[in-house]
């Protein structure tokens, strides 16, 4: 496998932003891709330098791109920069062009971890046409109660959101957006991971059974682990081989 770097000007952001790419040397076109998000306090690097990614992927015909986009929480800011559109327009139109993947939904994956599982769920909910595969490991499963029960969060989450009552309800809000897509046909299907000792392991368990009574094609995994790279360079190998066993089929 190879590993590129770009680096360029965001028309959206204005801003100079940055995404790693895991590629194969060899391959026959157009290739199934990855979007690979990063956590809170990470970076487009972060999954490169804390697990044996390259590794793990190094028999796979798949491009794994992983973005930049700091502390966003994958959403257009009320008080900064329009990372939602970047992610979800301006990110995927330039991997098209400039690398060889396969733009079909059933070679099209995206996952994360913590705020990135979040805008794994989040892209792939409000994109559904555009996904085969959405996998979430210790996601930021519900920032509603997630910020009614830390009020050290006020501060950063008024800056993305504005306010409870407008995240509430929203395309922001993972439980709204899975109330308003239940029985569609092509709905992605669904990994959820997360650590039995994770500060998020409750909110990603309630998520969980909401997706179960409301009928989605998911698989939950729970295993001992903690919000760590440990836990996530383990669950990173479970989530490339549900996606090979896609690719293959």
């Amino acid at each position: 496998m190879a590993v590129l770097s770009s680096r360029f000007t965001s028309k959206t952001l204005d801003l100079a932003m940055s995404f790693q790419v895991i590629i194969p040397q060899e391959f026959k076109e157009p290739l199934p891709v990855l979007y690979l998000l990063h956590g809170l306090s990470d970076d487009d690097h972060s999954w490169l330098d804390n697990t044996a990614l390259v590794r793990y992927a190094s028999d796979m015909q798949l491009v794994i791109v992983m973005p930049q986009v700091h502390r966003s929480f994958y959403t257009d800011m009320v008080e900064g920069g329009a990372y939602w559109t970047f992610l979800t327009e301006e990110l995927p139109d330039l991997v098209a062009r400039w690398l060889p993947i396969s733009l079909e939904k059933n070679k099209t994956f995206v996952a994360g971890l913590s705020m990135g599982g979040y805008g794994a769920l989040k892209w792939g909910l409000n994109y559904p046409e555009k996904f085969a595969g959405i996998a979430s490991l210790s996601g930021a499963t519900d920032l509603v109660t997630m910020w009614k029960d830390d009020a050290n969060r006020d501060l950063e989450f008024k800056r993305l959101f504005g306010s409870i009552e407008k995240l509430q309800g929203s395309t922001n809000d993972l439980s709204y957006l899975i109330d308003q897509i239940k029985g569609q046909a092509n709905i992605p299907e669904i990994l959820q991971i997360c650590g039995t000792e994770d500060f998020l392991y409750d909110y990603n368990l309630n998520f969980s059974k909401k997706l179960l009574e409301l009928g989605f094609n998911y698989s939950w995994v729970e295993e001992k682990g903690t919000h760590d790279w440990v836990f996530w360079d383990q669950q990173i190998q479970t989530v490339l081989d549900w996606i090979s066993k896609k690719i293959t089929n």
